[in-house]
């Protein structure tokens, strides 16, 4: 009996991770639709790649990706046979680079300060910055183990043009994991020489959730996949085997009741664990969001569950319990007049959606902004315009706001905005006809809190013969947290691994291996 006929999988979570699993199964592994099960315990499919909304509520993204062209290479090996939902011709990937061939990147204006823009054309690195630096890409990851940023560098370092463009591109902190920080370097090398124009970032033609998210359930569900939303995994039984170990059995809380899968011999269970989204509140214009906890939610929960007895599936308590350490607050905002998107146009010298962040190096908070280009949700009506951006340090006291920003509205947040801008004349329009809802993520960078070799589980632990974790804290040697290229390739290694393919998971880009690009950083580095 063909196994692909009859054996089921089963995944715990709709994010990107599990969506992409779905898809491989379909496509590589021959597991049919119908027999592919995905369990969410939101009513929403995507995961942290979220959007929606309307003009007349505002819009809301918790968050918002760039891409780039050498490094994402799984991401757009999933995106090559999904077809498009505005065009089934088309794969998400051709028209996503055929958007970037029309509305190109590159930022005239990527730090401000005291109401103008900064010259980057320097990275500000002393001579001891570039020893720290090349230091650190030396060290192995063993040698840095648990050691922070700030512990392989002096403080001038934290104040660089360098420092200011890199931590607010990836949403590094000073206390976040060296062994991060240097795959990042290592990873994006090839962006260290544009890091000041970003024009090396790819977008997608709308917000994530409906240029990627969409179309990927779409083609889900007309392979008959099955969504059972409003459903929270809570533990996983398992039955030992010599040597090895498998997942018999799911428990999971639908409508209040209690419920169990039975897992067969031959089926599969892939787990999303952790989440950074968990335990986001939303405010409003005239309400601050909450600061919430890892019990908002069953991610982590399901997590330590089963992780309580088994040390192979890693400590989720090193990344759950540090809010402080991993906290940051996004705000989106909904323009019912030109004048925002006007204003900044002139201020900036970039067209919507050709910039990149723009980042006030002074504002306490630590406020970036993204104009994107326009429409940027599917549906959105002409006259109205949607940005996004963030605050890296929400625990602090405005400039122009005498609050920290968590305990901020969202008119307020827009006053901070507005002051380090200096829109002032315009502020009473604009407070008038914009929207701007706040977010708070207690766990966004939590993935980038120091850990040791053993707090992320491999994609498929040790001895295990049908569960594989997938998502943002599996461990996938030389790839980088925070991004969705590391999800979809979790969910590569995991169906590839389990299904025992003859197939090789998307080859990383090792741009350190690339003289061009090395000689450019050398001389980025220099300036």
């Amino acid at each position: 009996m063909d196994d692909s006929k009859s054996r089921k999988a089963y995944l715990v979570g709709a994010g990107i991770a599990s969506l992409a699993s779905a898809a491989y199964l379909i496509r590589d592994g021959g597991i049919s639709g119908k027999n592919i099960h995905i369990l969410e315990e939101s009513a929403q499919t995507g995961g942290s790649m979220d959007a929606h909304g309307s003009p007349e509520e505002g819009y809301t993204m918790r968050g918002g990706r760039m891409f780039d062209e050498e490094a994402y290479t799984c991401t757009y090996d999933l995106l090559s046979f999904i077809p498009q939902a505005e065009n089934s011709i088309k794969s998400v990937k051709e028209g996503m680079f055929e958007f970037n061939d029309r509305v190109k990147s590159h930022s005239n204006c990527r730090l401000v300060e005291n109401g103008e823009k900064v010259d980057v054309s320097s990275m500000g690195f002393s001579t001891r910055d570039r020893l720290d630096l090349v230091r650190i890409l030396l060290l192995s990851e063993d040698s840095l183990g648990i050691s922070r940023i700030e512990d392989h560098f002096e403080p001038s370092f934290f104040t660089t043009n360098f420092w200011f463009m890199w931590c607010t591109t990836f949403a590094f902190q000073p206390w976040h994991s060296a062994v991060e920080f240097k795959r990042y370097l290592l990873r994006f090398i090839q962006e260290f020489p544009r890091i000041n124009t970003l024009a090396g970032v790819r977008r997608t033609p709308y917000n994530q959730y409906d240029s990627i998210i969409a179309p990927v359930v779409s083609w889900l569900k007309e392979q008959g996949v099955n969504f059972n939303m409003n459903c929270r995994v809570t533990d996983l039984n398992f039955k030992p085997r010599e040597n090895e170990q498998a997942v018999e059995r799911l428990v999971f809380m639908q409508g209040g009741k209690r419920g169990t899968i039975e897992i067969a011999k031959d089926d599969l269970v892939f787990v999303t664990i952790g989440s950074m989204t968990e335990g986001s509140s939303f405010g409003s214009m005239r309400v601050a969001p909450k600061l919430e906890s890892k019990k908002n939610g069953g991610a982590w929960t399901l997590w330590e569950n089963i992780s309580n007895n088994n040390p192979e599936f890693g400590h989720p308590e090193v990344f759950d319990d540090h809010i402080s350490q991993s906290l940051w607050e996004s705000f989106t905002i909904t323009f019912h007049d030109p004048t925002f998107f006007r204003l900044m146009e002139k201020f900036t010298g970039n067209e919507a959606g050709t910039g990149g962040l723009v980042t006030f190096k002074d504002s306490s908070w630590l406020i970036s902004l993204v104009i994107p280009y326009q429409p940027h949700f599917i549906g959105q009506p002409a006259g109205v315009q949607v940005c996004w951006g963030y605050g890296l340090f929400p625990d602090r006291t405005g400039n122009y706001v005498q609050k920290k920003m968590l305990e901020c509205n969202g008119e307020e947040i827009l006053r901070e905005v507005f002051g380090h801008l200096r829109f002032m004349n315009d502020k009473d329009v604009l407070l008038k006809t914009s929207i701007c809802i706040p977010c708070i993520l207690p766990f966004i960078t939590s993935q980038f809190l120091v850990r040791g070799k053993t707090d992320r589980p491999a994609v498929v632990p040790k001895g295990s013969v049908n569960l594989a974790f997938i998502g943002q804290y599996c461990e996938i040697p030389e790839d980088v947290v925070f991004t969705v290229e590391y999800s979809i390739r979790s969910a590569q290694m995991a169906v590839f691994s389990l299904l025992k393919l003859d197939k090789e998971v998307s080859p990383l880009y090792k741009g350190q291996h690339d003289l061009t690009v090395l000689f450019n950083s050398v001389k980025t580095m220099l300036t």
